[in-house]
């Protein structure tokens, strides 16, 4: 991850300090298709100090306008539309910042290694125990937060990259491969002076403090653009 020391970073708020914004409190979305467990988890939620809200279907969860908050998800397993593994799989490249607590009244060993190699946080047996679900959703949401902190710290880092001028992104590109600044300059057709003038304002731009810190931002960027495709 991207070193606390850039200044190309933002924690949307998430980590506490006298100056932060107070935040809402995260958010616990529960799907399942019995009422009386509906209600039974939102009051038990509520008196945590988080925020439930609760859905009959996956479908129904699928409709809800998305929240950009930490979050996490406690879902049945056997719904009468879209199963709970189906939904999991439809929602786990878009919506990492949600992690899945599954429960069921009818585990099974290949369902609950399927969930959790898919990146469930927990798979419960109803009844569950209350502490294990309160402990499953703290660690959900903690996953949540940090998945969310590294997302803003994605985007201010592209938004940085965003701000080189094309030359400037070829001598970042060129230096942070080792090169000496007369090797770029060579590379490139322009002087070790001109390159080291377009060297000092990317560093500024990036907000590195350093080559080291500067290879890492590279690497990043690239990796995420692999990502995106």
């Amino acid at each position: 991850m991207v070193s606390d020391s850039i200044g190309c970073r933002s924690d949307l708020g998430l980590q506490s300090g006298s100056s932060a914004v107070p935040q809402p409190p995260p958010i616990v979305f529960v799907v399942d298709d019995d009422v009386s467990v509906r209600e039974s988890l939102e009051a038990l939620i509520d008196s945590e100090g988080w925020r439930a809200q609760t859905f009959a279907s996956a479908r129904e969860f699928l409709s809800h306008p998305r929240i950009r908050a930490p979050s996490c998800l406690i879902l049945d397993v056997n719904l009468p539309d879209l199963n709970g593994l189906d939904l999991q799989e439809r929602i786990s490249g878009d919506r990492i910042e949600t992690p899945i607590i599954f429960i069921t009244g009818y585990g099974d060993i290949p369902t609950t290694v399927k969930a959790m190699k898919a990146g469930a946080v927990e798979f419960l047996t109803k009844p569950f125990d209350e502490d294990s679900l309160l402990g499953a959703v703290r660690q959900a949401i903690d996953r949540s937060q940090a998945a969310l902190r590294d997302e803003a710290d994605l985007q201010a880092l592209l938004d940085c990259y965003a701000s080189l001028s094309r030359r400037e992104r070829e001598v970042m590109g060129l230096v942070v491969t080792g090169l000496l600044n007369k090797q770029v300059g060579f590379e490139l057709g322009i002087s070790e002076i001109t390159v080291k003038a377009h060297r000092g304002r990317v560093m500024e731009k990036m907000k590195a403090g350093s080559l080291a810190e500067l290879v890492t931002m590279s690497a990043r960027l690239l990796s995420a653009t692999a990502a995106r495709g």
